[in-house]
């Protein structure tokens, strides 16, 4: 498994960052010191839509099963990298049903034209969103939602009547950087 995670290390380009500001150096200095868990929570925190590839997702996947670690958030991550990241935050309504933690598929959208449209949802940093709470989702559309821009307001929908109204956050396409990795 060590063995996998260097091979992942080694795709890092030099100067990308990990979310809490890790390098691949980093990540082979853990491995060294025999802390291969640490090592793989750096790796999957690691930005950069455009230099990550499927083959280094499946690596991780690879040594997180031989850890019998979850592979739901590395899955998720790696059709970001195909398909792009898009990042809203949803004002949950206060009648509406809480939202636990996790993947949620076919949640649907109306992007402001009166249709709905399908898109895998998770919820980041919390284990259930509330009703009348806000929380920042990461949302995985069926099909592409080009016309989308930052600051789009867009309307979660249960059945018929929304549940929630979310405004894009960010928006990096496939082939682009993170902002904040600029």
């Amino acid at each position: 498994m060590s063995e996998l995670l260097r091979r992942a290390a080694a795709l890092i380009p030099g100067d990308a960052r990990s979310d809490a500001g890790c390098t691949s150096a980093d990540v082979l200095d853990y491995l060294d010191h025999n802390e291969p868990e640490v090592a793989h929570g750096v790796l999957e925190d690691f930005d950069g839509i455009a230099w990550q590839t499927d083959e280094f997702w499946d690596l991780l996947v690879e040594s997180a099963q031989q850890m019998r670690l979850s592979t739901e958030w590395i899955a998720w991550r790696k059709e970001e990298t195909r398909h792009g990241l898009l990042r809203a935050e949803l004002d949950l309504a206060a009648e509406a049903d809480p939202i636990p933690a996790g993947v949620r598929r076919g949640t649907r959208w109306d992007l402001g034209d009166g249709v709905l449209r399908l898109a895998a949802m998770r919820i980041e940093s919390m284990p259930v969103l509330e009703p009348g709470r806000t929380a920042v989702v990461r949302l995985r559309p069926a099909e592409p939602w080009q016309h989308l821009s930052v600051g789009a307001v867009i309307a979660l929908h249960e059945s018929q009547p929304m549940v929630g109204v979310a405004t894009v956050i960010e928006l990096v396409r496939v082939g682009e950087t993170r902002q904040r990795d600029r």
